[in-house]
C-alpha cells in the first residue's frame, strides 16, 4: 500500500435493539415485583440507574442505550400504533 493513501477501517458495533432492551428490563422489574412503568419513568426522567433492578442484568442492559434513544423509540412506537 502506498503510504500517501488514506487507510480505511471500520468498527463493528453491536446494534442495540431498544425495544428488546425495554422488554427485558420490563420483565426483570415485573419479576422482582416492581411497577415497571413507574420504575422506567423514574429512570428516564432522572437518569438514576437505581430505579432499575440488577435482576437478570437489567441495570447493565439499560445502560447500553442513551435515555434519549429510549424516548425516541417509545414516541415512534406510540405514533405508529396510535396516530397512524
Amino acid at each position: 500500500m502506498d503510504n500517501n493513501q488514506t487507510q480505511h477501517f471500520s468498527v463493528v458495533r453491536e446494534e442495540l435493539d431498544v425495544h428488546m432492551i425495554l422488554e427485558r428490563v420490563y420483565k426483570a422489574l415485573q419479576e422482582k415485583g416492581y411497577n415497571p412503568v413507574n420504575q422506567m419513568v423514574g429512570y428516564i426522567m432522572s437518569g438514576d440507574p437505581t430505579y432499575i433492578t440488577s435482576h437478570n442484568n437489567a441495570r447493565s442492559i439499560i445502560n447500553k442505550v442513551e435515555r434519549d434513544d429510549i424516548i425516541e423509540a417509545l414516541l415512534e412506537n406510540y405514533i405508529e400504533t396510535r396516530l397512524k
